[in-house]
């Protein structure tokens, strides 16, 4: 788990105003919106997001600029120190994570190569 008072994310104006939206539109109550990784793609790696309806008892909650982000233990060491960023553009809509572990993306933005953050990474985050 993170260090106390550090946030594994945090979040720009922008991401959290989608994230109220996110939660105000929801068509059943949740408490917020759940962020990991997964394997896959072909450079190695995706963000995932889903709705949360409750905390579960292992996440990373990060509540920032009045929101509720919760992330999954498994993707803690990979998403330390990202920031998450809701960017529109003529042809999407989308977060974007800007994360200082990933060492790359593919072509088609699908997915990105990330390396764990180490313990003394946690340290020099104090």
């Amino acid at each position: 788990m993170a260090l106390p008072g550090f946030k594994v994310v945090t979040l720009t104006d922008a991401a959290a105003n989608r994230v109220k939206d996110i939660i105000s539109r929801a068509d059943r109550p949740i408490v917020g919106v759940r962020v990991g990784v997964k394997n896959g793609g072909c450079a190695g790696m995706s963000y995932t997001m889903e709705y949360a309806e409750s905390v579960n008892p292992l996440d990373e909650v990060v509540e920032d600029k009045g929101v509720t982000v919760l992330i999954d233990p498994k993707a803690v060491l990979f998403l330390l120190g990202t920031e998450m960023d809701f960017q529109t553009s003529k042809m999407s809509s989308q977060f974007v994570f800007n994360n200082p572990n990933q060492t790359s993306a593919c072509g088609c933005g699908e997915s990105v190569a990330i390396t764990p953050a180490t313990p003394n990474a946690l340290q020099s985050a104090e």
